[in-house]
């Protein structure tokens, strides 16, 4: 006769309260024996509230099985559990799951689809690049999201024309955004791919696109993207103007100086700032008076980057004499 763990008849408690302690008790304890009990929790607890404690606690396991209830709980009827296992199927570290996680990636309700492939994306498997790819063309924004995510940490150099596509035709303005900021896994020989797309989503009518464009712009510093971010720095949204200050900076374009110069007299104590960084990546000694105005700037972040910038520019001054 096998005896009963305590856990076991707190489980069989009529009490929900007993039950949800006991699966908490569980994942404290972190036994893999224990996983059985886990696993027939949230697939048969009549309550909701129980299902949903047991899906948080698979999140801590990458066992095939732990896997494989919380994609069965994707089609669970209460909306709490499913979140639940989505969110804990996010969590998963071990490569390993990712086989079992795969065949729900193509499900037919978009739902489950969209948790299985954001639990893909932090697994970073190659094998999620097929279904990812596939899904970008799916009717729910939510799938397309999750998929640009899962291509995006894969750095899938195959996928870029479709995230270009995605960036600036797409319907739904979060999609742009993160198709925009995926653009940035792009080496030089991608950028006459992205760099049209790129500069089509500094001009979005969404600024949180107009953004993801500065700062993808900012990281892969392509050829063409200067009279763009010039432009970026007169947008509506100061987000925007932030990014583009930082982008110029490295850019190194000494293109740039009248417009971050005007723009260490901005209103705006961030803006000074990045243009003083900006000034200071650049390394024009013709940035000096306008930053050694700005060292004396009523705001101390400014006054302490105007000086670093003006250290930088001495010693390039220094080098330039020295040479």
């Amino acid at each position: 006769m096998t005896l009963e763990s305590p856990q076991d008849t707190r489980l069989a408690s009529a009490d929900a309260g007993v039950r949800r302690i006991a699966i908490l008790d569980i994942a404290d304890a972190q036994d893999d024996d224990d996983l059985p009990l886990l696993t027939a929790a949230l697939r048969d607890d009549a309550d909701a509230e129980v299902r949903a404690e047991a899906a948080r606690v698979l999140g801590g396991w990458s066992h095939p099985a732990a896997v494989d209830a919380l994609a069965s709980a994707l089609l669970d009827a209460d909306p709490a559990v499913r979140a639940s296992a989505a969110t804990a199927l996010g969590q998963l570290k071990d490569a390993s799951a990712g086989a079992r996680l795969l065949p729900w990636a193509s499900h037919v309700d978009p739902a489950v689809r969209s948790a299985a492939l954001r639990g893909l994306k932090e697994l970073r498997i190659a094998a999620a690049a097929a279904p990812a790819h596939a899904a970008l063309a799916h009717d729910d924004a939510g799938v397309r999201r999750e998929a640009v995510g899962v291509l995006g940490w894969l750095k899938s150099v195959a996928a870029l024309p479709a995230l270009a596509r995605l960036a600036t035709a797409d319907a739904d303005a979060e999609v742009r955004r993160t198709a925009t900021g995926a653009l940035g896994l792009s080496n030089e020989d991608g950028h006459a791919t992205v760099l049209p797309a790129l500069l089509a989503a500094l001009r979005d009518e969404s600024w949180p696109v107009r953004e993801e464009a500065a700062t993808t712009l900012a990281k892969l510093v392509p050829p063409g993207a200067l009279d763009a971010l010039l432009a970026a720095m007169a947008d509506d949204a100061w987000q925007v103007r932030l990014r583009a200050a930082r982008a110029l900076g490295r850019l190194r374009d000494p293109a740039a100086l009248p417009t971050l110069i005007e723009a260490l007299a901005h209103p705006m104590g961030n803006l000074r700032k990045e243009a003083a960084v900006a000034l200071g990546e650049i390394g024009a000694l013709a940035a000096v008076p306008a930053l050694e105005v700005a060292a004396a700037d009523p705001d101390p972040e400014v006054r302490k980057t105007a000086r670093l910038a003006l250290a930088r520019l001495a010693l390039v001054a220094t080098t330039s004499v020295s040479a």
